[in-house]
């Protein structure tokens, strides 16, 4: 049975929680007791329930590392006066993984199970895949290990199995994966989808074949999924000719089965095999399957146009793009920006920039960013500037890559001083966890004390440096590299690596010859 109201209002939790039955859902079966379906819902009641749902995910999603926990928020809204059902909470969960909040998403199940809740099949698997991307493959094995028989289904494998594959653990997925095959559990792509994508990620593309013809042996038609990887394994074995056969039999099995989805695979295919003219046919193919009120659909456009470098056609789908969809998101902006961005048309980003920055509703720190890097191409450092100023007036960030673009174009100037200054004040305004230390940034402040012979100078961004994260083998090369250009020596420095538990490699050995004899 699936609990239809978890909670209600009330002095006490526990006093007034109630379950009742519902009619089926996903993964789980209808009592024979089950009540009748309710009638079709009033547009009055749609609205509140909407409203409520609203409600309810922003108490969620609102947590942060420091603003309460799960519990606590489920637990007070409830006290408010607002009854709770599991089918709203599940929902909440789902999105919540949707926005990879996958902890809060696992503590809402956790929840639950305080009160419990009876949870579906379904319920299970998605719990399973939240716990391993949360406490790790080992408590995902535990948790799978201890369900009852019953709850171990095709669904609970699958996602078992989904865990393994991610986790690029071979042996136990070609295991499990046998399991589920005994056990008759493997009658469709997913598995076969799975396994595809974990040899795809290791970088074996050449077991991809092996796995459809074990596919098609069991009578299982692949779906577009299978046939997206299959023509990417292909494209990694720099077969062209193999992804168009794969093409042709997609063509063959099913039309259905050639979305908007598979030109878009096919013309990033072309494009990175410098086949633009057969990329831009599979981008008019695209935009014939695509719906026109399918945002995504757009984006790819974008994104493909411009990695052909067809300038007009990026500008004339992000026209489409306004005229079908009038309210433009942020999302749309950054993808445009970025598409402008690598077509190197530097005046577009700053012109739709400043378009975005005249109607944005939510301010969004990776367009900043783009505006950013776009001023300091035009070698606008006043401006990047105030945009930065700005955006720190609007959100809360985080703001370290915008700093860090602009201390590296200091340094590209030659300004270390300035770039030091202005890195010292930038990291003491940041949280020591917010702020990224790109290797860029590092290595951009040590080319510059080498070619300026300034040891002083990289002693004091070490000093920053080491302030925010332990130093590895890579920072002691370079800083012993900066002693080599200056010609100085460190009686010490072999007692700081020690002191740092850094292993000593050739590269290193050979720079402590020199800087410490």
């Amino acid at each position: 049975m699936i609990a239809r109201s978890v909670v209600s209002p009330g002095s006490r939790l526990a006093r007034r929680f109630c379950t009742a039955v519902s009619a089926q859902a996903a993964g789980g079966e209808a009592s024979a007791s089950a009540p009748p379906p309710p009638a079709a819902k009033t547009a009055a009641e749609s609205r509140a329930a909407t409203s409520k749902h609203r409600s309810l995910y922003r108490t969620l999603s609102g947590l942060g590392a420091d603003a309460g926990t799960v519990a606590g928020a489920l637990n007070q809204f409830i006290l408010e006066g607002n009854p709770v059902r599991k089918d709203e909470l599940v929902r909440c969960i789902k999105e919540l993984r949707r926005f990879r909040r996958y902890q809060h998403a696992l503590e809402v199940y956790e929840w639950l199970e305080k009160r419990k809740v009876t949870f579906s099949v379904t319920d299970h698997a998605m719990r399973l895949d939240l716990i391993a991307k949360t406490k790790g493959l080992e408590v995902a094995e535990s948790f799978f290990n201890s369900l009852d028989p019953a709850a171990k289904n095709v669904s609970t494998y699958g996602s078992m199995l989904n865990c393994y594959c991610t986790g690029l653990i071979e042996e136990k997925a070609k295991t499990h994966f046998q399991k589920m095959s005994d056990l008759n559990l493997v009658a469709n792509s997913l598995p076969f989808n799975n396994m595809m994508g974990m040899y795809m990620r290791l970088g074996q593309p050449e077991k991809v074949s092996g796995l459809v013809d074990e596919m098609k042996q069991r009578n299982i038609s692949p779906c577009s999924v299978s046939y997206s990887i299959w023509m990417q394994s292909c494209s990694s074995l720099n077969d062209i000719d193999g992804v168009e056969n794969v093409l042709t039999e997609m063509a063959n099995d099913s039309e259905d089965k050639s979305t908007w989805n598979t030109f878009a695979n096919l013309a990033a295919i072309y494009t990175k095999a410098g086949l633009i003219e057969k990329a831009e046919l599979a981008l008019k193919s695209l935009e014939e399957k695509m719906n026109p009120r399918n945002r995504d659909s757009y984006h790819f456009l974008l994104s493909l146009y411009a990695g052909t470098s067809n300038h007009s056609e990026v500008y004339r789908v992000w026209d489409t793009l306004k005229t079908s969809l009038p309210e433009v998101n942020n999302t749309s902006y950054l993808v445009m920006l970025q598409a402008l961005n690598k077509l190197n048309d530097t005046d577009g980003v700053r012109k739709l920039f400043e378009e975005w920055e005249s109607r944005y509703r939510t301010y969004d720190m990776r367009l900043a960013n783009l505006g950013i890097s776009s001023y300091l191409k035009g070698d606008m450092y006043q401006e990047a500037e105030a945009v930065l100023s700005d955006a720190m007036q609007k959100c809360k960030g985080p703001f370290s890559k915008a700093r860090q673009l602009l201390t590296i174009h200091l340094l590209k100037k030659g300004e270390a001083g300035s770039a030091l200054k202005h890195l010292e004040a930038a990291v003491s305004g940041e949280k020591k966890d917010d702020w990224n230390w790109s290797s860029e940034l590092i290595e951009s402040f040590f080319l510059h004390y080498q070619k300026t012979e300034d040891v002083d100078g990289a002693e004091e961004f070490c000093r920053i440096l080491k302030h925010f994260r332990p130093f590895d083998s890579d920072i002691y090369t370079l800083l012993l590299k900066t002693y080599v250009a200056a010609g100085k020596t460190s009686p010490d420095m072999q007692e700081r690596l020690e002191g740092d538990a850094i292993e000593v490699n050739d590269e290193l050995k050979e720079l402590l010859h020199k800087v410490c004899p």
